[in-house]
């Protein structure tokens, strides 16, 4: 999986989260499932910011993740906060891979990185359908080599 130094240009989407005391676990750090919220508050923040998506959920779609690999790099500990780098990898007819890293705000250091899969699912039909036609797709997309 991509392991990318900070960089504020890399991700098209950037979202800060302040790690709380309750996301600690008897180990003293942030536990792994907690991982998983961050990077989906960093997608759904995403999402909203992506116009035609929008306008979309109104009509009843929605993403459906189908796959999340996450690679724990780092101890994420109390107090700090986290910036969730996001973008997109590739696309399919209905489906979008995020890429998302995990940074420590104040250090910079890649602390976790993940590759999400989700489907654009219509809620109404029950099935996966095309994505919307999104107009700057290619500035959120991330080349990794």
């Amino acid at each position: 999986m991509f392991r990318p130094e900070y960089d504020p240009e890399l991700f098209f989407h950037w979202t800060k989260i302040p790690v709380r005391f309750r996301d600690l676990d008897p180990l003293n750090h942030v536990n792994n499932a907690l991982f998983n919220t961050y990077l989906e508050e960093a997608r759904i923040s995403f999402l909203g910011e992506v116009g035609k998506m929008q306008s979309e959920f109104k009509d009843g779609k929605t993403f459906v993740l189908v796959k999340c690999t996450v690679e724990y790099l780092k101890q994420i500990k109390f107090p700090s906060t986290v910036l969730v780098g996001t973008g997109v990898g590739e696309t399919g007819n209905s489906s979008i891979v995020a890429l998302q890293g995990l940074y420590d705000k104040e250090s910079k250091a890649l602390l976790g990185v993940a590759e999400s899969t989700g489907v654009w699912f219509d809620m109404k039909k029950q099935r996966p359908t095309r994505l919307p036609n999104i107009e700057n797709l290619n500035e959120m997309m991330i080349q990794i080599s």
